[in-house]
């Protein structure tokens, strides 16, 4: 059977759809809630981080540079391994739930660098000019500076959600069944000869994702430009 031909079967066969599309589910849903709890996390974290430096602030900063530099210094393969057979043995706990877990605490210390960069990066004459206009450091937060940084810093998160939705196929690793583990099955149960049909189907879906995720962004990116021009 030649390439286009094992194509032309994968896609006619309702068996091998089913499979993928049930795997495409799958990656999704931990995408989309690992992402949620991603951007919450690294949104409080990043808060605390530029937060001036207080007794009641010196604990929480304390553990927030502890996570950064842990979740950003290790594997993400490594931590998923540690969440599946250390943290979360329980018997017939959810392995979704452990693994948008895994997957959301790694995001969230991306997405608190990218969120405290970027509201470094807003000038701080903003803020000087909100506290002279009579406005408390926390409204001139919520309303100068966190709308700034905002628009500074959609790119990486962007290029973070990407990375995200690429390294949920490595949850194959652990026996999960996601796209990767369906293109794995189907490459091992048919005729294909190989593996080579199944992980390039599975690669256009990741590819068609990515692409759609890409438009979005860059369709906010267009529309929050033309604000500023206005």
């Amino acid at each position: 059977m030649n390439f286009f031909e094992g194509v032309y079967t994968l896609f006619t066969n309702p068996n091998y759809m089913q499979s993928l599309f049930k795997g495409l589910q799958i990656t999704l849903v931990i995408s989309v809630a690992a992402a949620v709890m991603g951007l919450l996390l690294g949104t409080v974290v990043a808060l605390i981080t530029i937060c001036p430096d207080s007794p009641a602030m010196k604990i929480p900063k304390w553990i927030s540079k502890i996570y950064i530099t842990v979740i950003r210094g290790t594997p993400m393969a490594l931590q998923l391994f540690i969440m599946f057979y250390v943290i979360f043995t329980i018997r017939d706990f959810p392995e979704i739930v452990t693994a948008t877990i895994a997957f959301g605490i790694n995001s969230g210390a991306y997405v608190a660098e990218n969120i405290r960069a970027g509201i470094l990066s807003v000038d701080v004459g903003q803020t000087e000019a909100g506290r002279a206009l009579g406005l408390t450091s926390g409204i001139t937060m919520r309303k100068v500076v966190i709308p700034q940084a905002i628009k500074n810093v959609i790119p990486t998160i962007g290029n973070e959600l990407i990375a995200l939705i690429k390294e949920t196929s490595i949850v194959s690793m652990i026996g999960m069944y996601d796209l990767t583990m369906a293109a794995k099955i189907i490459g091992s149960g048919n005729n294909m000869a190989s593996y080579l049909i199944p992980m390039s189907v599975v690669a256009l879906f990741y590819l068609a994702i990515v692409y759609m995720l890409t438009f979005v962004i860059k369709k906010i990116e267009r529309r929050l430009r033309a604000g500023d021009k206005r």
